[in-house]
């Protein structure tokens, strides 16, 4: 309690709210629940580097290194998020079914079920992202060339060919322009 008089002599008393007298379980979540942020942001800062489209952090060997330790750190924050939403909802339900339980029965929320969502996304981005080297190691990527059409004509030219000449058909252009296919 925290109270203060005044000269009249009256003393006003209110309660001291702090936050370290919540329940276990509350507080318990909150830890969670602030250490998934925490890992989702560290996860997110190496995952930055670790991606093969900047140009910060050395080799593609070791981005793919960086990559795998950004995934097992959003797996970690999948984790936390996902056990804090459980230890809470599982308060929940046990109160809410309990007969003997008399105070105030809370439900389950849409808070909750954003939270698993969440941690469900963040693990199976976790693990994507530590799947990702094994691409890396095994041989490099491959390029492909073009060979051209493997039809006889394109649209444009049995538009063309058909405007101008109907006796004689000729042979398909060599050349295609960023067009011909649509």
């Amino acid at each position: 309690m925290n109270c203060a008089g005044n000269a009249l002599g009256a003393f006003h008393c209110r309660p001291n709210f702090t936050l370290f007298r919540l329940e276990g379980y509350i507080q318990a979540c909150r830890g969670l629940m602030i250490a998934a942020v925490s890992l989702g942001f560290f996860g997110s800062m190496f995952a930055l580097v670790g991606m093969k489209c900047t140009k910060v952090g050395g080799s593609d060997q070791t981005k793919a290194k960086v990559a795998c330790l950004a995934g097992t750190i959003f797996i970690l924050s999948g984790l936390c998020s996902m056990a804090g939403c459980s230890l809470y909802a599982n308060r929940i339900t046990s109160e809410f079914f309990d007969p003997t339980f008399i105070a105030q029965k809370y439900e389950l929320g849409a808070a909750l079920f954003i939270g698993w969502a969440g941690a469900s996304l963040c693990i199976i981005g976790g693990g994507i992202f530590c799947f990702s080297i094994a691409e890396n190691s095994k041989s490099p990527r491959m390029g492909y060339t073009y060979n051209g059409a493997t039809s006889v004509m394109s649209s444009r030219t049995k538009v063309h060919n058909s405007a101008t000449d109907f006796k004689s058909p000729k042979a398909p252009p060599k050349h295609f322009d960023k067009n011909a296919y649509v």
